[in-house]
């Protein structure tokens, strides 16, 4: 497998793997909230009486769901604790990070790199990454769509799992099949993991089922994982360790600051000479903050305009040179 490149971007890092032009594999990481990793002092702030779990805070004002407590800490207690989740924002509702009590030193959340390397890949920061299809894999977690041959998949992030569902024109077996090279590149490209349910056609023989077993266990060889066997309505669940949220989570639970993250991304990229256009719907420049504006201009060096259109689509910003 290729080499992981990382950008350090504006207000994200961005990881990559590639074959050709084609991204086979992506993380994101937005800092600024709790990550796995992360170790650091917060105060108990409740706990039930006679439970080893409870919510912690930390300096800045986030909080976690603490597990493992020792018996004799009590609200308002210092607890040094690492966090072993980062909070997930799902349709419905929003769930708080995990962290357990350590006697480890302080340190902040691993870098991309640094996680990459822990995991055994080999990872270098690179400027920009060559040509890949980054917009286009960006555009179809916003959408949650895949298609292919004959059909498309539709990933959801729901409260429970991450639901794949499969439609296409295909017979159900032939359907399935077609879904399955979908379904593996779908989650290394958008990084999925935790619960994931996949809702194949309805097979009414098993023989079908068992079939479509054994081509997912083979494309899924590679990728850490328990499952179950299609039952009889079509249904197959995934589990793989859960630490961060996935591309499809992050942009479903903050489509403007995506938005705005992919507007800088395309500004730093202009190479014609001049000051630089930024042309925005206005919830998307409300996204950017002083700070990412000031990194963008001094990251390229040029003076920063700015286009409010109402008419934009939040996706749809773009960049461009100007005379200064």
């Amino acid at each position: 497998m290729a080499d992981w490149l990382i950008e350090e971007g504006i207000g994200e890092s961005r990881a990559v793997q590639l074959s050709g032009e084609t991204i086979v594999a992506a993380r994101i990481d937005w800092p600024g909230k709790l990550a796995a990793g992360q170790i650091e002092d917060a105060v108990l702030v409740s706990r039930h009486a006679g439970s080893k779990r409870g919510t912690v805070r930390f300096a800045s004002g986030e909080e976690a769901l603490a597990d493992r407590l020792p018996g004799d800490a009590s609200e308002g207690a210092a607890l040094r604790v690492e966090v072993s989740r980062a909070a997930l924002s799902e349709k419905g509702r929003n769930k708080l990070a995990q962290a357990r009590p350590t006697n480890a030193a302080p340190r902040p959340a691993p870098s991309l790199a640094e996680r990459l390397s822990a995991e055994g890949h080999a990872a270098k920061l690179v400027h920009q990454f060559p040509p890949c299809d980054w917009d286009e894999l960006i555009g179809e977690a916003a959408l949650g769509e895949v298609a292919f041959a004959h059909g498309q998949i539709t990933i959801s992030p729901t409260p429970a799992m991450t639901l794949i569902d499969i439609d296409g024109t295909l017979p159900p077996r032939h359907l399935a099949l077609a879904a399955v090279p979908a379904i593996t590149a779908a989650l290394s490209r958008f990084d999925l993991v935790g619960s994931i349910g996949i809702d194949f056609p309805t097979l009414a023989d098993k023989a079908d089922r068992r079939a479509i077993d054994e081509v997912l266990a083979e494309a899924l060889d590679h990728w850490p994982h328990e499952r179950t066997a299609m039952n009889g309505f079509g249904f197959v669940q995934l589990v793989a360790r859960l630490e961060r949220a996935s591309l499809i989570h992050r942009i479903a639970a903050d489509p403007l600051g995506a938005a705005a993250r992919m507007l800088l991304r395309r500004a730093e990229r202009v190479s014609d000479p001049g000051a630089l256009l930024l042309s925005v719907h206005p919830a998307v420049r409300a996204a950017i903050t002083g700070e990412w504006e000031a990194a963008l201009a001094r990251r390229t060096g040029r003076m920063i305009r700015w286009h409010i259109d109402p008419a934009l689509a939040p996706g749809a910003g773009f960049a461009q040179a100007v005379a200064p």
